[in-house]
Parts: structure tokens; sequence; C-alpha cells
């Protein structure tokens, strides 16, 4: 993928991907606070024996932030808490080269989903 316009493009598609988000969780307390657009994270913490892990849905307005919440789900949901905490996000971000095709108000509401992914992995421990 080497334009700006084929990477957007395959992170709507991503975001397509995502299972069907009820409407019962579009609630404010699952919204992510920072983000232009409208966008809910709901965790669920599943525990197998000793080990803790979250899985996440998620959904949004908009079809790009879309795409962006659906990557951090494909990545991190079913992770253990600690392993969520360990991911270089910012090193994935950067190769692919993502906040370079992203305006900066939607790359400050990847960081606030990335944030408040990380405070439900902190507070699960």
């Amino acid at each position: 993928m080497e334009t700006k316009e084929e990477r957007l493009k395959l992170i709507v598609e991503l975001g397509r991907e995502l299972p069907e988000f009820p409407d019962e969780f579009r609630l404010d307390e699952f919204k992510v606070q920072g983000c232009q657009s409208q966008v809910w994270l709901v965790p669920q913490i599943v525990e197998e024996g000793d080990t803790k892990r979250i899985l996440f849905q998620a959904d949004s307005d908009a079809h790009i932030v879309k795409g962006l919440v659906g990557i951090l789900v494909m990545l991190l949901s079913g992770k253990t808490p600690q392993e969520i905490l360990d991911f270089d996000l910012r090193g994935l971000f950067d190769r692919l080269k993502l906040e370079k095709h992203l305006v900066p108000a939607r790359s400050n509401g990847l960081h606030s989903m990335v944030r408040r992914i990380t405070e439900i992995a902190t507070h699960a421990q």
C-alpha cells in the first residue's frame, strides 16, 4: 500500500470487519473522551483460572475512526492486562505510518482510544 487513499480505504474496510455493536452499549459510560467522533469501547474481563483476559467491543459513528478502533480491538482483544500494557502500539503506528495519514484531530482521537484501553488494562490487573 503506497498511497494515503489506499491506507485509509484499508482502515475503513477493517472497521467493517467489526462485529455488530449492540445498541445497549451506546452509553456515555462507554464513550471514549477526547475523540472528535463518537467512539464506544466496551471491555469485558474474562477469568480463566488465575488468568484475566480483556475482550473488547467497539464502534464509532465515523468510518475511519471505526477502522482505527477496529485495529486496536483486533490486536488487543483477548489479551491479558499485562500483554496489553506491554504491547508497543507506538512502534506499530510508526511502522504502519498510520499517523502520517491522519489529520491532527484523528491522531488525537487515536491516542485517546489507546489511553482508554491502557486505563482499562491497568485497572484490570
